[in-house]
């Protein structure tokens, strides 16, 4: 069955069970002080957070499924209040707002779902997920013990709450949602508001309840939750977490697994091995459920970004990155760690409490067994330097530094956090110039991969500086810019003109200074025009802004162009945090002193001429008048540039690289891909990343010296397979001739796995099959290899089964080496999507007796031939 068939069924039978709804018999869920229970039986589960937005629709039944191959119980996500309902009353539930669809999905999956309503998400989105109309709501103040904010989020988490038991969502309806959540970690800010965030939190939470959802819900981060509500641990490390009473389990909503970004800033990544050592001490101590804030982080499409100056990717470093793809090691080592949890399930769910040995200083043991039957242990060394040899029940154990080993039967090691068993991938990516370069035939003489441009044919229009249409207007004074913009656009003109006289114009020559133009505080970008000619620019929140101007004797047109780079997502008081500029606007350096023009007349124009017009729609005609770009052409600020362009065939994701421009934002067809910005990183602070020892985001960064984001995601769903539209609005002097498009898939695949490594978790059998003990059949250890769909393993960079040296991309051959270890892999492998090796002598022979043998491996993904190649 070809691969293209394949997923159109899968696609099918995915839509006839949404359409169907029925997913679960119904079922009832509560919890004790050990775990969720669902229909009557305790469980350990797995969460993997997916915020439905930040893909769109034709990705979640894949996002989905791989987050159910990686081991994964439940899917977790926000509800997103500011997409939902962007003018108050009128609501959205459709396209990547399509809220039911995606439950529903979930649900067709066999998953289940834990819906966190809040409405405030944070979630480094914009205004944290409040509508902007909201500010404008009379006497409101959020998040506290106030009337207009409680009877608008009361009336919004109804109409969510709502509408899933209408479309029979719940798990008592046959549903998928297990669990919900109200507010979002509040803890952090209830003491800014005093008595009255106390009193907010337990309205919050009566609030809730009073709805008759019919499951459990949760606050986090909490600790003075009511006793109905289940109060949980966000961080990266939960393990000594303790809920407000015996009578609730320990869940940890949120393990972070990566980090967010901002413009202009390194890239965090967080190791697997301490991400998996994190996780299975949170199961060791007693931890039931765990949710990974991101397993899918996606993109921050349209001006969804919150901030300021959070990047329009949200990779997260998660196990699936930005486009969907396995980010391996991290998925692979997880599905494992899940593998050997759920294998010492039945122990865990038995007894309340683990039995508790020190094994040495930094050296201990968690044992849950249950009167003999049911066994399963955990052995920990948290030492972040010295691995320890330790005895457990007369045998012998050597633990690596800061990891964790998992024992399902007490006795046999199935899985340690810090040995890494599975593949490592490295993506690139990847052109097929001819298919899709809008460029003579002549241009296109160049291999598969080589790097070209999108387009040698541009056309531009000048966007306006300053006031450009009637619907503008004049005050006197200053006005802040949300109250003005309603975050309609990001952009907002402020214009005033002011009289210099000849005295001045002397006073400056003589003593040969320039005035000054200062604004006491000002957020995140402007834009200084005076006379129509660009001054200087300032970034920042809340700096104070100092720009030198050039001033002629008469009337001057003073431009002042404030930009958002996306709202407050975080914190207190969140109504009063606005943008724009605060303070006073003044010129220095006059003859009489300082001239404050603050409270002259400015007028004020909302947004762009084009953003109005919509000149980045498909079926924009004659709205603005276009001109070519020539390749010779001198690149001015603030223009608008269109072309036209086609895309790789086959199924990888595609993404387009806008490193060469300046800063502005994208459209393709019509589709709003993000902001972008080419901040470059600081040059220091990416020395080698050590997974030992307590994370933070800085500790493991890379890009130090290039830029932020470079690459931005164009979903398949928005492109075709010829003639795209993609508009781009350029703010700086950059030109777009050396845009590229490119598809991203994985290319390498290196591994590396001893003989002596755990056998594959396949190879223990069910629990409770032999007088209630886990059996471990006698498997050597497995190497799996696999390509992204729609690519095979085209050929074999390096192969060696004996005592190979170095890392990936850099592996050499040892003293011991068996001849067949490149025709054994060429055999197995070469031509397919996937393939397993195993790690034995039996299979590769035994070229030096007495020694443990590793197989590494370096493989190259290409594209197949035809894209009919057969899954596997």
């Amino acid at each position: 069955m070809g691969l293209k068939f394949q997923r159109i069924l899968l696609g099918l039978i995915v839509q006839l069970l949404v359409v169907d709804g029925e997913f679960f018999r119904p079922f009832n869920v509560s919890y004790d002080g050990r775990a969720m229970i669902i229909d009557g039986e305790r469980r350990m589960l797995i969460s993997g957070g997916i915020h439905y937005p930040r893909a769109t629709p034709e990705m979640w039944p894949d996002l989905i499924s791989k987050s159910k191959e990686g081991g994964v119980d439940v899917i977790e996500t926000y509800v997103f209040w500011n997409g939902h309902e962007p003018v108050r009353g009128q609501y959205v539930f459709e396209g990547r707002y399509d809220i039911v669809k995606f439950v529903k999905q979930v649900g067709a999956s066999g998953l289940y779902l834990f819906l966190r309503i809040g409405p405030y998400v944070c979630a480094e989105w914009n205004f944290g997920g409040f509508p902007v109309w909201l500010r404008d709501v009379p006497g409101i103040e959020f998040r506290t013990d106030n009337t207009p904010f409680k009877e608008e989020m009361e009336r919004f988490v109804r109409k969510i709450v709502d509408l899933m038991r209408e479309e029979s969502l719940f798990s008592w309806q046959g549903g998928p949602i297990i669990m919900l959540q109200i507010e979002n970690e509040y803890g952090n800010m209830e003491s800014f508001y005093g008595p009255k965030g106390k009193n907010y939190m337990r309205w919050a939470a009566k609030m809730a309840v009073g709805l008759g959802a019919g499951v459990p819900w949760v606050m986090c981060k909490q600790v003075d939750a009511p006793e109905d509500i289940i109060d949980t641990c966000n961080g990266y490390y939960c393990d000594g977490f303790k809920p407000n009473s015996n009578k609730k389990p320990t869940i940890w909503t949120e393990e972070w697994d990566g980090w967010y970004t901002c413009w202009g800033d390194r890239v965090p990544h967080r190791p697997a091995q301490d991400i998996a050592f994190a996780v299975a001490r949170f199961f060791q101590r007693g931890g039931s459920f765990q949710n990974y804030y991101m397993y899918f982080g996606g993109t921050n499409f349209g001006r969804s970004a919150g901030g300021p100056n959070y990047i329009t990717s949200y990779d997260y470093d998660a196990p699936l990155d930005e486009y969907g793809l396995l980010r391996q090691p991290k998925w692979g080592h997880l599905k494992d760690l899940h593998a050997a949890i759920k294998l010492c399930e039945s122990a865990l769910i038995a007894v309340n409490s683990p039995q508790y040995i020190k094994l040495g200083p930094k050296q201990e043991a968690h044992i849950y067994e249950d009167k003999g039957h049911r066994c399963s242990a955990f052995l920990a060394n948290i030492d972040e330097h010295n691995s320890a040899t330790v005895r457990f029940r007369n045998q012998a154990y050597t633990l690596p530094p800061w990891s964790v080993s998992i024992l399902p039967d007490c006795r046999n090691t199935a899985f340690n956090t810090a040995k890494i068993g599975v593949q490592t991938s490295i993506k690139t990516v990847g052109v097929d110039a001819a298919s899709y370069l809008h460029v003579p035939s002549s241009l296109k003489l160049m291999s598969p991969y080589e790097v070209e441009y999108i387009s040698k044919t541009w056309e531009f229009v000048k966007e306006p500086i300053g006031v450009w249409s009637a619907s503008n207007f004049t005050y006197q004074g200053i006005l802040e810019h949300l109250n003005v913009t309603k975050d309609k656009s990001d952009y907002l003109w402020y214009a005033t003109r002011i009289y210099i006289s000849n005295e001045d114009i002397k006073f400056w020559e003589e003593n040969q200074i320039s005035p000054v133009l200062t604004i006491d505080s000002m957020r995140d970008l402007v834009y200084i025009f005076v006379n129509g000619q660009f001054t200087g620019s300032a970034r920042g929140k809340w700096i104070k802004v100092t720009q030198p101007v050039n001033l002629k004797e008469g009337y001057n047109d003073i431009l002042l162009l404030s930009q958002t780079v996306g709202l407050q997502n975080y914190g207190a008081f969140l109504e009063k945090d606005g943008a724009g500029f605060r303070g006073q606007i003044k010129l220095t350096g006059c003859k009489i002193g300082d001239l404050d023009i603050t409270e002259f007349k400015w007028t004020y124009q909302v947004g762009l001429k084009g953003e109005y017009l919509k000149i980045f729609a498909i079926d924009e005609k004659g709205v603005a008048e276009w001109s070519e770009f020539p390749l010779d052409a001198t690149a001015t600020r603030f223009s608008w540039y269109k072309t036209y362009f086609d895309i790789p065939g086959g199924l990888d994701p595609i993404a387009i690289d806008l490193s060469s421009m300046g800063k502005g934002q994208a459209w393709v067809n019509g589709h709003h891909i993000g902001r972008y910005w080419t901040l470059y990183a600081p040059k220091d602070g990416c020395q080698t990343c050590d997974y030992r020892g307590a994370y933070d985001s800085a500790k493991c960064v890379t890009n130090c010296g290039e830029p932020t984001q470079s690459w931005y995601h164009i979903p398949r769903s928005w492109a075709q397979a010829s003639n795209n539209l993609l508009v781009i609005f350029e703010e700086t002097l950059k030109s777009p001739f050396e845009i590229s498009i490119k598809s991203h898939f994985t290319e390498t695949l290196c591994a590396m796995v001893s003989e002596d490594h755990f056998p594959p978790l396949h190879a223990w059998s069910l629990p409770e099959t032999r007088n209630g003990t886990i059996v471990l059949n006698n498997v050597a250890p497995e190497m799996y290899l696999h390509c992204d769909a729609g690519n095979t393993i085209s050929s074999i960079k390096f192969a060696s089964y004996g005592t190979p040296q170095g890392s990936c991309q850099k592996f050499s051959r040892g003293n011991c080496h068996a001849p067949i270890s490149y025709s054994v892999l060429s055999q197995a492998c070469v031509g397919r999507q996937n393939c397993s090796i195993s790690v034995s002598n039996d299979v590769f022979g035994d070229p030096c007796r007495g020694v443990v043998k590793t197989l590494s491996v370096e493989m190259k993904c290409s594209p197949s031939s035809s894209i009919s190649s057969s899954l596997m």
